[in-house]
């Protein structure tokens, strides 16, 4: 049962979602209700785990919060016109992130889409409704990235009709600039793979009068990169909600210049006649993932991180107990930062497939995911495990290992 008197004061805290949640709201008989008791992922056959792999979309992402969850329950008992929502929970956003103005997308691919197709179009209509058929519009057409960049999430630019131009060296970039160059786009989980680093990456655009561009999906923590790259300079700057925020799966920031989110707005539902269309968030994911980045910045991040470890080192001390295995912790410098183990095991003193132990533990009770790697080895976080999984994780892998001992 929702309490009633605990909503209120949770929302108390946010005047923001106090004055969008109306009067029927908070009305018992509207608002009281009973959660749902199906269980739904046993009545479908819905296999559930214990997540040690990772913020993984394949994997849904992460966990939402409570406080989330309560958001985006009471937000679905009142009528809101979206843009206001936007609007409203957009100054909020970017009050927290440095930035001039943000917008909630539907995921990080959603928002390098969307502020592409602002780059483009400015707030000129009949260019909104030619997208994406550049030809004749007088709309530029080009998108510079680095080669090392060139992963896959480009394929968000290329949505909007735009073509991808790649790059490797500062001389090549500067060359390839000309009067067809829509934005130069950065992605920031590969900035070690370019030979153009962050600084000068902007300072090329801004030199040219050319919109810049970074994504930084799975980049937080640390929670400093929500506002590093707006004051770095970057004139758009897109997120996942859904990983380490921990709000729905299915949004995102998009964030910078105020005029480029202002003409990003425009191909973004309620509109219609646009390619963003499809992108839709409901006003209960625009104000879960303020709630979710809201706390997000608030939280201790230090005891945060101090339990990871805890964690991790309580998987590595069961895991190395087995003879001919040994561990490892790393922190990736990029993105997924967060205390790492790589569990490895030497094949003539454990004969065990990788492939093999993550099938064992997948279909073990609970199951349980980690991410396969090379060479005998295995990796697992902690950041999305629950409260005591680690301890089932640690007894399953060892158990797993034991049994193969040679």
């Amino acid at each position: 049962m929702i309490n009633r008197r605990d909503l209120i004061k949770h929302l108390s805290t946010f005047p923001l979602l106090g004055g969008f949640l109306g009067q029927n709201s908070l009305e018992p008989a509207s608002f009281v209700a009973k959660l749902p008791v199906r269980n739904l992922a046993k009545e479908l056959g819905i296999r559930t785990f214990i997540n040690a792999a990772g913020t993984y979309t394949m994997m849904t992402g992460s966990l939402m919060q409570d406080e989330v969850v309560e958001t985006i329950q009471g937000a679905a008992k009142d009528f809101m016109m979206l843009d206001e929502v936007q609007t409203k929970v957009g100054e909020k956003i970017a009050a927290l992130t440095h930035a001039e103005a943000a917008v909630v997308t539907a995921g990080c691919f959603s928002a390098l889409t969307l502020g592409l197709a602002g780059v483009l179009t400015g707030m000129d209509q009949k260019k909104v409704e030619a997208l994406p058929h550049l030809e004749g519009t007088g709309m530029k057409s080009e998108v510079i990235i680095q080669k090392g960049h060139n992963i896959g999430y480009s394929h968000a630019l290329t949505n909007t009709g735009c073509k991808i131009i790649q790059v490797e060296t500062l001389e090549e970039l500067e060359k390839a600039i000309n009067e067809k160059t829509a934005m130069l786009w950065f992605l920031n989980i590969q900035a070690d793979k370019g030979q153009v680093m962050h600084e000068k990456f902007i300072e090329i655009g801004k030199k040219n009068g050319i919109p810049t561009m970074i994504d930084m999906a799975a980049d937080v923590p640390p929670v400093e990169n929500l506002w590093k790259f707006n004051d770095m300079g970057f004139d758009l700057v897109c997120v996942s909600g859904g990983k380490a925020m921990r709000g729905p799966q299915s949004a995102g920031i998009l964030m910078g210049k105020k005029h480029l989110i202002d003409a990003a707005r425009l191909s973004m539902p309620p509109r219609g006649s646009t390619i963003g269309r499809g992108m839709k968030v409901n006003k209960e994911e625009i104000l879960g993932m303020y709630v979710a980045l809201d706390n997000f910045v608030k939280m201790d991040h230090k005891k945060e991180w101090k339990m990871w470890e805890d964690r991790i080192a309580h998987i590595a001390n069961a895991a190395k107990s087995v003879n001919g295995v040994t561990t490892d912790v790393t922190v990736p410098e990029l993105g997924n930062h967060t205390p790492t183990l790589k569990v490895s095991w030497d094949p003539a003193k454990v004969s065990l497939a990788v492939k093999v132990l993550q099938e064992s533990l997948r279909k073990g009770n609970p199951s349980i995911e980690i991410m396969p790697a090379e060479n005998n080895s295995l990796t697992i976080t902690a950041w999305m495990l629950k409260s005591g999984e680690e301890k089932i994780v640690a007894s399953r892998l060892k158990e797993e290992l034991s049994k193969a001992v040679v």
